[in-house]
């Protein structure tokens, strides 16, 4: 089988099991698992913070961070395909008291300008702008990265308006990839920045979040009653370790055979508008013969595996166990169809 569903799909390598086997353990609630200190030290130091916090999932790290710069009843900015408003569950409203200020960006991608028109006025009818949550790469934006300086940009508007900034980084080593960038440029900027470790980097299960040790000391709190406590995690800790140290400059690789497929499927008649691909994923409009769904369907009898994820779009994830052999045979299929 031929899993484009997601980069969340990935197994761990043998290398990744054997680090898992060999971790050393102890009980991350006492702070006593030296495989999670060194996962959290190690996250920290690449983006240039003073500490990190690990979680089971992105969205508990994302979540974490919204109730940390928050107060109920306060405002957060993003954009309206952001992962925190789409995916999480309606976590903002429940877990921290919030309203959303959602923005019509391009590709998940929000500006400057943007944000500044968006932030409430010092009025006792209006909650209180407080955060702005970027998205990079954007998901729902086919993979779309963020221009930098755009990002310094919303920056200093959040300064002048004593706004917190924070990143969901599912995949931001697919944007530091793809843009040529380095981790230290973005612990510059945000306040805070949520890892994950489960998609492109390969790992079964976790995120690391990355702030202050302040705001680190606070989330640790949030994160137990959240329920997020974890034993002896070092287990999957390890997994992070060597997903951090082997597995960041192959996600060039992965983006090479997305551009490929994409480049196939321009070719089909049946496929539409398609969103500009800069990393690993792939969203195409489909038309014609096919409604998204028969599409995918139509792969899957052919033991390849994808998401229509609206009625008229079809997403594709490249990921570190599809090899060069499965990227061939499925440009070779799409050109049968």
């Amino acid at each position: 089988m031929i899993d484009f569903r997601s980069d969340t799909v990935t197994k761990p390598s043998a290398g990744m099991l054997d680090a898992m086997l060999k971790a050393p353990l102890g009980d991350d609630v006492f702070g006593e698992d030296p495989s999670v200190n060194k996962l959290e030290t190690l996250t920290a130091a690449m983006f240039g913070y003073e500490a990190g916090l690990f979680c089971p999932s992105g969205t508990m790290t994302n979540q974490i961070a919204i109730k940390v710069h928050t107060q109920p009843g306060d405002e957060v900015i993003c954009d309206k395909l952001s992962h925190i408003y789409q995916y999480e569950g309606g976590g903002i409203a429940f877990n921290s008291g919030c309203s959303v200020r959602l923005i019509e960006g391009n590709r998940g991608r929000i500006t400057a300008d943007q944000v500044k028109e968006s932030i409430n006025p010092n009025d006792i009818h209006k909650p209180v702008s407080t955060l702005v949550s970027l998205e990079n790469t954007a998901n729902r934006g086919g993979g779309s990265c963020y221009d930098f300086s755009e990002i310094e940009k919303i920056k200093e508007v959040c300064l002048q308006n004593n706004l917190k900034l924070h990143l969901d980084g599912a995949r931001i080593f697919n944007a530091i990839v793809a843009k040529d960038e380095t981790a230290k440029q973005y612990g510059e900027v945000f306040d805070s920045i949520s890892v994950c470790l489960s998609k492109g980097l390969g790992t079964p299960v976790g995120s690391v979040l990355l702030g202050t040790t302040a705001f680190i000391k606070k989330a640790r709190r949030i994160r137990k009653v959240f329920g997020g406590g974890m034993r002896q995690a070092g287990i999957l800790a390890a997994a992070g370790i060597y997903a951090l140290e082997n597995n960041v400059a192959r996600l060039a690789e992965d983006h090479r055979h997305a551009t490929v497929i994409a480049e196939a499927l321009k070719e089909k008649d049946f496929v539409g508008d398609m969103l500009a691909v800069e990393t690993n994923i792939v969203i195409f409009e489909v038309k014609g013969r096919f409604t998204a769904q028969q599409l995918s369907e139509q792969l899957k009898k052919h033991n390849i595996l994808t998401i229509a994820i609206s009625p008229t779009q079809v997403r594709i994830v490249v990921h570190l166990d599809i090899t060069k052999e499965m990227v061939s045979k499925t440009i070779q299929l799409i050109q049968t169809l």
